[in-house]
């Protein structure tokens, strides 16, 4: 029933008798809920009604002192809408609403990532790429990331996020390659972008070159490990002295890649360690290993190994070893600081072509970097006629572990569970090999980046040090990728020498080109058109062709700065933690290399979704939870409700979005639960404003009951609260300061106090017009600052509220609005003082009705009985302020209880500590309560025990029964 009034004010609206009709209770057309069909016809027409759609450009028109930029980071458009694009983009939502109502210019421009494998992939499914021209493919990608980007766009705008639809990004524009292309012309042109011949990682399943951030890292991965020796054939000058005559002495060295050893091209030891020549006791063999790892060893192999014979590591110097593989070629001991000694034998095996830390050392001494390794993951022929074409992850890999076995040199097998990197795409494993590739300097950049980065705030804080990790192990970044779909590297090869033709000419002549045209055209123009005038003049045409490299996706999305940003600048980038070594970086890096500061100011770093049960989400375990299905349901309501968008929005809201966000049943059941919760005291402030025109019947701060003032105080705080919240990204704050208000300050305080005010006292009584003038506050307050977060509930709450013209929108009419006004001097510590009584006054009577009481307090004369004193004119009333903050009979103010207090008066006591101006004044009061059970009857109407007999109304409501007739 409506009418639950607390502490016997009034029990049902039936029992009120013939004076129902005499009592204002609440009236409104808002629904407590909606649900089903209702509540997904009722978002949509919202979304129609109140203009979402136009809101953004509507924004973007007005006049703003400030504008607020949130750079959208482009999903991929290779599938359909999933929770993870829910969390991401209602966040962003969340914030651009708040700043939107805090009056400042939204600058908001959703995109798309649209090249890549994966497209091209899902694109061409079993056809593959054979037989088909570059165009052909590219037309099909296209197709299919057009598909995706409508499926993605249209869940987007159900979902209520404010842009304008029709005015998004695509990597795949003209307009956007070609800024894309000013970024690489201005980074070629001082040396940062090169090509060179240097490892790579390298994915056989895609037959293309990947990026760190294109890698996604298997802790499972089953490696097959082993021990190898490499004999020493000229002992190091130091260990010919001292051990040279014990006999041949053997290198042994670790590797979980069997397979890189025929590439091997010197051994490599820590310069500062210390290393030992030992004997094994099971077969006399000497070997050298770091005198560190020698306990550990003698385990693993099972035998004592006796030390005979101890070097430091520069002693090693001048070594050489026989290949065990190869005949007649022989490596170097060589020092390299990467060497650890937390796992296999401190000397560690080098094969500078396929490993990255390898190549250095390559560079350093200038040693051969040959790849035996072709685009598929394959012995060539440089291996060996043995491994040629055999599978480096396969049985290349096993065949290596036999040539060993065959010479003696394997020691022990074991297979070794690690991780390893794999291809982002194809979810297989990758190698590295060395391919001639295009290159971005990042070891040029870092130090600069680092000293931008220390300037961006990031959200939380603790991801810094992420950011920085990988900025650290990054010295290049492989940008070229050999696939079709994708923005082609403007570069043009001598087809004799190889040498690449690439200039400011060339290549500001391809950006027009692709502005005009779009990148297909470096595949449809004939050459001599792909080429500009100046340098035509100098070149003949016949000896070039066109490169068939695309950049890497990273680079696409990370130059969006460029393409997208009116200042190359955003106050935000806001996506989630995989982005640390994705479009954070790339973005970074670009925009230091061009304008040599961040594109953002400040990062905020969310997590991932999971199950409630916490495990990932995936198809084959049946725990995928489709944004779709909790917004409209699913084929069996009872198991699949319609939640609605809200729901969903609450939900992420609510979510601690920096560690792993849950979703299931009892997360959206729980979020729904808390709407409904809101939608009751909504619907019990819309309903108490019935007939209230603010504009005309509010009544003046100064006038008003202290409670009521007091209120105005409460909410003031909370909407200073709320702002600070949503301005550090904590809508989850934001949801527990509207819980906390509403529960604490508005359904156990505020409305239980003033319900027979409202219902009992005359309409248009000042008293009443306080109370409602309040609501109306409480209400406008409280619906716009929970807007950002649930905008549907906010516009419909708006339709209903009194005092505003027919057409206006809630999202275009501001923030809370609150007064400095509000808060009075010695208004907070009156209400609080007698709260503080009345909390000592209800606790001597545990279980039972205030009402059903008279008081009497005792307060000593001072600031605190000036104060309480102020809630009640004369010295005993049943009507005063103070008497409605006690819900008592009646009250009555002294400095001194009655000696003649009846025997069964319950006496409390205690004390308020008053602090005014700051802490200038301060004056610990203490004060006693005596209750006594009143001897007033009920009035009939009202149901306060204010009646001389049980069937007559109270004085109040006789004079307003005799005013009605």
């Amino acid at each position: 029933m409506w009418l639950q009034l607390r502490r016997g004010i009034c029990v049902s609206a039936q029992g009120a008798g013939p004076y129902r009709d005499s009592v204002l209770l609440p009236r409104t057309e808002f629904p407590m809920k909606l649900t089903g069909q209702n509540l997904i016809d009722r978002e949509v027409q919202i979304q129609q009604e109140c203009g979402f759609a136009e809101l953004y450009s509507w924004q973007r028109e007005r006049k703003a002192k400030k504008e607020y930029c949130l750079h959208d980071g482009p999903p991929y458009a290779n599938g359909d809408p999933h929770v993870g694009h829910a969390l991401n983009k209602i966040l962003k939502d969340i914030q651009n609403r708040f700043e939107m109502l805090r009056g400042k210019q939204v600058h908001y421009v959703p995109g798309w990532d649209c090249h890549g494998l994966p497209i091209e992939l899902k694109a061409l499914g079993e056809l593959g790429t054979s037989g088909l021209s570059p165009l052909q493919i590219r037309q099909k990608a296209r197709e299919f990331a057009e598909g995706a980007i409508a499926r993605q766009r249209a869940a987007f705008q159900r979902w209520g996020v404010m842009a304008d639809w029709d005015k998004c990004y695509y990597t795949f524009d003209g307009t956007y390659e070609a800024a894309q292309l000013k970024v690489f012309q201005d980074m070629h042109s001082k040396g940062l972008i090169y090509q060179d011949y240097k490892p790579v990682f390298w994915s056989p399943s895609s037959r293309t070159a990947l990026a760190e951030a294109e890698l996604e890292y298997n802790p499972q991965h089953v490696s097959k490990a082993i021990y190898a020796t490499f004999a020493l054939a000229t002992l190091p000058p130091k260990m010919a002295e001292a051990v040279g005559e014990l006999g041949s002495i053997s290198v042994l060295v670790w590797t979980t890649q069997p397979w890189t050893i025929p590439a091997n091209q010197a051994v490599c030891f820590m310069p500062n360690a210390q290393y030992s020549v030992v004997k094994r006791r099971d077969s006399s063999q000497l070997l050298l290993v770091a005198t560190e790892r020698v306990s550990s060893l003698a385990t693993l192999l099972s035998t004592e190994l006796e030390s005979v014979g101890t070097f430091t590591g520069t002693e090693l110097e001048g070594g050489v070893c026989q290949h065990p593989t190869i005949p007649r070629k022989e490596v170097p001991l060589l020092p390299a600081n990467f060497v650890t000694m937390g796992k296999g034998t401190g000397l560690v095996h080098t094969a500078p072509a396929h490993g990255m830390e390898d190549y250095s050392v390559a560079s350093h001494f200038k040693l051969s970097v040959e790849c035996i390794v072709d685009e598929e993951g394959r012995f060539t022929e440089l291996a060996g006629p043995e491994l040629q074409s055999l599978s480096v992850m396969g049985e290349g890999n096993d065949a290596v572990i036999s040539m060993l076995k065959a010479v003696g040199s394997l020691v022990k097998e074991e297979e070794c569970v690690h991780s390893y990197p794999y291809d982002w795409r194809s979810k297989e494993p990758v190698v590295i090999r060395p391919s001639k590739q295009w290159f971005i300097d990042i070891a040029s950049l870092k130090d600069k980046a680092k000293e931008v980065l220390a300037k961006v705030r990031v959200i939380p804080e603790s991801a810094r040090g992420s950011l920085l990790a990988h900025l650290d192990r990054r010295p290049y970044w492989c940008i070229s990728r050999q696939r079709s779909w994708g923005v082609p590297i403007p570069v043009f090869y001598h087809k004799e020498t190889g040498e690449p033709l690439i200039n400011k000419h060339t290549v500001s002549h391809v950006t027009q080109l692709f502005s005009e045209k779009g990148s297909d055209c470096w595949w449809e123009l004939p050459l001599e058109s792909l080429l500009p005038p100046e340098v035509l003049k100098k070149v003949k045409v016949t000896d070039y062709e066109r490169g068939d490299d695309v950049l890497d996706i990273w680079f696409d999305s990370g130059t969006s700065w460029a393409a997208v940003l009116e200042d190359s600048r955003a106050d935000v980038y806001v996506e989630g933690k995989d982005q640390i070594g994705g479009w954070f970086q790339s973005s970074l890096l670009t925009s230091v290399a061009v304008q040599k500061r961040a594109p953002y100011k400040a990062l905020m770093i969310h997590d991932f979704v999971i199950s409630e049960k916490g495990e990932k989400m995936s198809k084959s375990l049946g725990n995928v939870v489709d944004p779709d299905t909790v917004i409209h349901g699913g084929e069996d309501p009872s198991v699949s409700p319609a939640y609605g968008v809200d729901v969903l929005r609450w939900w992420v809201a609510e979510s601690n979005v920096f560690s792993e966000v849950q979703i299931g049943p009892n997360v959206l059941n729980s979020a729904r639960d808390s709407i409904n919760k809101l939608r009751n005291t909504l619907k019990f402030l819309l309903g108490n404003l019935q007939g209230f025109d603010p504009r005309t019947q509010a009544v003046d701060p100064k006038e008003m009951h202290y409670i009521d003032q007091y209120l105005l105080h409460l909410l003031r705080n909370y909407s200073m609260k709320m702002t600070d919240a949503y301005n550090d990204f904590g809508a989850g704050r934001a949801i527990r300061l509207l819980q906390a208000f509403i529960t604490r300050d508005l359904s156990k305080f505020y409305f239980s106090i003033i319900k027979d005010r409202l219902y009992c006292d005359p309409e248009d009584s000042l008293g009443r017009r306080s109370c409602q003038t309040v609501l109306e506050e409480i209400l406008d307050g409280v619906t716009r600052s929970i807007a950002p977060i649930l905008p549907h509930l906010a516009e419909e709450v708006y339709l209903h509220a009194p005092g505003h013209n027919e057409g206006e929108t809630l999202f275009r009419s501001g923030w809370i609005k609150s007064s400095p006004v509000w808060r009075r001097p010695g208004l907070e510590e009156a209400v609080e003082g007698a709260c503080a009584i009345r909390d000592s006054f209800l606790s001597s009577i545990p279980g039972r009705n205030a009402a059903e009481y008279e008081l009497t307090i005792e307060i000593e004369p001072g600031l605190l009985f000036e104060l309480i004193e102020s809630l009640q004119d004369e010295p005993t009333s049943s009507y005063s302020q103070l008497t409605e903050l006690m819900m008592s009979s009646q009250t009555t103010l002294t400095s001194a209880l009655p000696r003649d207090l009846p025997a069964d008066a319950l006496i409390s006591n205690g004390s308020f500590l008053i602090n005014l101006e700051g802490g200038v004044i301060r004056e610990d009061s203490a004060y006693q309560v005596a209750a006594v059970p009143t001897s007033m009857a009920r009035c009939p109407r009202c149901r306060r025990y204010t009646s001389s007999s049980p069937d007559c109304p109270c004085p109040r409501c006789q004079t307003i029964l005799t005013r009605a007739q």
